[in-house]
């Protein structure tokens, strides 16, 4: 993998976000067990997930896109309602809706696992609530993304892939 601390640095500064040495190397990246963190994967910093509460920066480099899921209701527990503020950059976040014929960034070449395709483009300083059980994804655009997530708790574990062989605990150490 070419230089990723180094782009991931970059975008940090570009942004304005400040992260301590100690986050940094305590982010988590994935390519969500797809073996293709250019085009499928993400870098997560978590400030705090409580039973209660959870704060995230999302990260995505240029054209990176974070796979369709759902955070699904269980007995114990309802699904997790999100909201996303793009902090640096452009993102497309796909929702249900109504399908959006010309989006602004280039579909996912796997496009049998989406099924949603209704666009929402956050630039920075936008935001954009998800109600519990939505299913979503996102795409950076050509500058690449930073997006903070404020959320109910969040439990990666749960979440529902439409692509049935993403394996979203795995993680890249580098």
């Amino acid at each position: 993998m070419v230089n990723i601390h180094g782009k991931i640095a970059e975008q940090l500064n570009r942004s304005g976000i400040f992260l301590t040495k100690t986050e940094i190397e305590c982010l988590e990246i994935t390519d969500f067990g797809l073996n293709d963190f250019y085009n499928a994967g993400l870098i997560i910093h978590t400030y705090i997930n409580t039973e209660r509460c959870c704060a995230k920066e999302l990260i995505l480099l240029a054209n990176q896109v974070c796979p369709e899921h759902v955070h699904p209701s269980s007995a114990a527990l309802e699904g997790k309602e999100e909201t996303f503020r793009c902090r640096f950059g452009r993102v497309s976040v796909f929702i249900e809706g109504n399908k959006t014929t010309q989006p602004c960034v280039e579909l996912p070449a796997d496009i049998t696992n989406y099924t949603v395709f209704h666009e929402v483009v956050l630039n920075k300083g936008e935001q954009l609530t998800l109600k519990p059980n939505s299913k979503h994804w996102f795409k950076a655009h050509g500058e690449g993304a930073i997006v903070s997530e404020f959320s109910t708790t969040s439990n990666d574990d749960t979440d529902v892939f439409t692509n049935q062989k993403i394996n979203r605990a795995s993680r890249l150490s580098l």
